[in-house]
């Protein structure tokens, strides 16, 4: 399941990758993940809360260290590789955005490639503020003088300040509410295609998962249940836990429409005009 690119095709090869916890590894966080992705492909990775997708994620920059198995990217193992090529190839955006408080925004974007030893000219940070549609000006401010949304796109901003070939997203607009959410979802699926990412999301929203991915893959107790198109899984496959998944947007919309359609007729039925004698 979930194998079928070729070598050539493949970005990531998450191959037989478990992750065990406890004296005698008897907690399984991930249990013998085996998955390519693509080049240029946008996968949301989605389970219930404890399922093991975000370490699964995390095990992509070595933050989580495999306890079996390896994690390839572009064909090398990514506890070889040193860090400052990974910083370089793979953006990170996570929930708890993560700015440091005492760096002016221009700053904190630039703490990527810095690392790296290199240097990002104001006029970069310029351009990386625009691409996530801030002003420029924006640059020397402080991250408490923003609004969680704009943190959020300044993330996203410093994700991409070194080019990455590999985008990694854990839960990233999670904390933030629906209209600014939905907006900067589109936008980071606009980023995807302008630059030709290739971006991995984790989510527990079903619905953000069918409407930004190509391709979604489903946790479940640490194990791969489900990989399909967000087509199939509306399709009725993927099995049982991850129809349970879609179910959940699928209800909350029948349920919407259920309610408006009882307002329209209590509005129609106090409607002075569709009462006796209206057509007198």
């Amino acid at each position: 399941m979930g194998d079928t690119n070729s070598d050539a095709e493949t970005l990531l090869h998450f191959e037989a990758v478990e992750r065990r916890y406890g004296a005698r590894g008897e907690v399984i966080a991930v249990g013998g993940v085996t998955c390519r992705i693509a080049r240029g492909s946008f996968v949301a990775l989605v389970g219930a809360s404890g399922s093991g997708k975000s370490t699964l994620l995390k095990m992509v920059n070595t933050l989580v260290e495999p306890s079996a198995g390896r994690v390839l990217f572009g064909g090398k193992d990514v506890t070889e590789l040193k860090p400052s090529t990974l910083r370089r190839r793979v953006g990170y955006v996570f929930q708890g955005i993560g700015l440091f408080p005492h760096f002016r925004v221009g700053e904190n974007i630039a703490i990527g490639p810095r690392l790296a030893g290199e240097t990002l000219s104001p006029e970069r940070i310029a351009e990386l503020l625009t691409l996530v549609e801030l002003e420029p000006e924006m640059a020397d401010r402080m991250p408490d003088e923003l609004s969680g949304g704009q943190r959020q796109r300044v993330g996203v901003a410093r994700a991409l300040a070194g080019d990455p070939e590999l985008l990694l997203m854990d839960e990233p607009f999670g904390a933030l509410d629906p209209i600014t959410r939905d907006a900067l979802g589109e936008r980071v699926r606009e980023l995807h295609e302008e630059f030709g990412l290739t971006t991995i999301m984790v989510t527990h929203d079903m619905a953000e998962a069918l409407l930004l991915a190509d391709r979604v893959l489903v946790m479940d107790a640490g194990r791969l249940v489900a990989d399909e198109r967000p087509s199939a899984l509306l399709a009725g496959k993927g099995g049982a836990i991850a129809q349970r998944l879609v179910a959940v947007p699928r209800d909350q919309a029948e349920k919407l429409a259920a309610l408006e359609q009882r307002i329209a007729r209590k509005t129609h039925a106090s409607s002075p005009s569709s009462g006796e004698g209206a057509a007198s």
